[in-house]
């Protein structure tokens, strides 16, 4: 697999050719344009266009862009040159995001390495019923939150924490499967286990970045051949890493504090997220602030090529996803509200229908594209859901809003919860603005009082 990882950006007269954008003036050009190359979601709006030309810090804009959900879309932008057999693919799009200050080079090598570790747990997951005794079933290890690991939790685990590793760009990973954060860079050893070299994080000019991620999300369905997948979200490093951490916490060294400070943020501070689909197809689904954007693997040539350029959820659906066995022990608002869509008795007056695959990138993939809600809600016996927030809750939400979506917890934006453990749980239902919207005035009707007190303390930062 190691082999499998080099991440070395294109150079040459391709990645020249691949640069070069169409300039076209004028309404009737760009709509030649449009019509002749075929629409590509925009990396930058006209304001972060302008912002960049008066030469704002491009790290002030990400952060800007990162904390608005507008649910505008960006203005597309144009390719020429494109090659009708492989399209826009996402190495080249990612060029054109760097050329235009969207991202940093940095944000450019994480992507590579995201890519790269993404076609590799792929290959991995359509092999998994040819190699059996090597990558299913259970590894015989329990990770930190008390769960039974499959074998390629750890193997897809170990895959992508070398590739974000590699790039050298990164100075915190953090993943469901390990038991705290850890330092962003690889460091080669000799057979005795000892450091030989550490690759060194380099600070760029917009500084260094953290990556959280959920390897193998829904692996517990990989046996089944059920889809699953990977979920990701990136974060700027604080600048201040000497913040005060969440009370009653262990005593940490200076690297262990800096890593979880570098990590328990918001998900309104998220730059980028995103998610990979290993189903029938394999998809990418990505932002970097300016909307969702969708890129498919094409296998006969290896690369992820644009397919979906500008993904916009319904503003209303038909579709309810939840694990509607536990149903009876659903907070009451959430209780009312699916049975009203399921009579037909909600705003919309439509009835509907429940699709649930249980793999939360596949459920939420499917929301995105054709509307609905989804939900891991709270029950009985997880008053505080089952879903992480760091690596599972805040970037599927990121991704959700810039879609043009809504993420709650019930009465409280998903985005706006301060972390204050690593594998901290949280509730989610996300998905369709109207549906969210209606489901919400449930919970703020309802009138129980430690429902509402639950809410009001994870905003707080209060874990009971």
């Amino acid at each position: 697999l190691a082999g499998s990882l080099a991440f070395v950006a294109p150079s040459g007269p391709q990645a020249n050719a691949a640069a070069r954008v169409s300039t076209s003036s004028g309404a009737s050009s760009a709509a030649a344009d449009l019509r002749q190359h075929g629409p590509l979601a925009a990396a930058a709006t006209a304001a972060a266009g302008a912002l960049v030309a008066a030469g704002a810090a491009r790290a002030g804009l990400r952060q800007r862009k990162s904390r608005t959900c507008t649910g505008v879309e960006a203005q597309p932008i144009q390719f020429t040159d494109v090659c009708e057999q492989t399209g826009v693919t996402l190495n080249r799009y990612m060029i054109e995001m760097t050329k235009r200050g969207v991202i940093d080079e940095d944000m450019q090598s994480i992507f590579n390495s995201i890519r790269e570790a993404t076609k590799v747990i792929s290959k991995l997951v359509n092999r998994a019923p040819l190699m059996q005794a090597e990558l299913l079933g259970y590894q015989g290890a329990v990770n930190i939150q008390g769960e039974d690991q499959k074998k390629l939790d750890v193997i897809t685990n170990d895959v992508l924490k070398k590739a974000l590793s590699y790039t050298g760009k990164l100075g915190t990973l953090a993943s469901e499967e390990e038991d705290a954060p850890v330092p962003g860079v690889f460091a080669t050893r000799n057979a005795d286990g000892q450091v030989q070299s550490r690759g060194d994080a380099v600070l760029a000019e917009t500084g260094k970045y953290v990556c959280v991620f959920d390897p193998l999300d829904g692996s517990s369905n990989v046996d089944a051949g059920i889809a699953v997948g990977t979920i990701f979200g990136i974060f700027k490093e604080p600048e201040e890493l000497s913040c005060a951490l969440p009370s009653g916490m262990e005593p940490l060294d200076d690297d262990a504090a800096k890593c979880v400070a570098g990590t328990l943020q918001p998900g309104k501070a998220l730059v980028a997220a995103g998610d990979a689909l290993y189903s029938c197809s394999t998809e990418l689904v990505i932002t970097v602030g300016n909307g969702c954007i969708g890129f498919t693997l094409d296998a006969s040539i290896g690369e992820y090529v644009l397919t979906r350029p500008s993904i916009r959820i319904p503003d209303q659906g038909k579709i309810y996803s939840m694990n509607e066995a536990n149903f009876n022990d659903w907070d009451k608002p959430l209780h009312d509200y699916v049975q009203a869509i399921k009579a037909g008795k909600g705003k919309s007056g439509e009835r509907y229908s429940q699709r649930y695959i249980g793999s939360m990138v596949a459920d939420v993939h499917r929301t995105l594209l054709y509307g609905g809600i989804f939900a891991y809600p709270a029950d009985k016996r997880n008053v505080n859901g089952k879903l992480r927030l760091l690596y599972e809750a805040a970037p599927m939400s990121f991704l959700v809003e810039q879609a043009g979506g809504k993420a709650i917890t019930g009465h409280s934006r998903v985005m706006d919860i301060p972390p204050v453990a690593v594998h901290q749980r949280v509730p989610v239902i996300l998905g369709s603005l109207r549906d969210v919207e209606e489901c919400q005035e449930y919970f703020d009707k309802c009138d129980d009082p430690d429902l509402r007190q639950r809410c009001e303390n994870r905003m707080k930062g209060i874990i009971l």
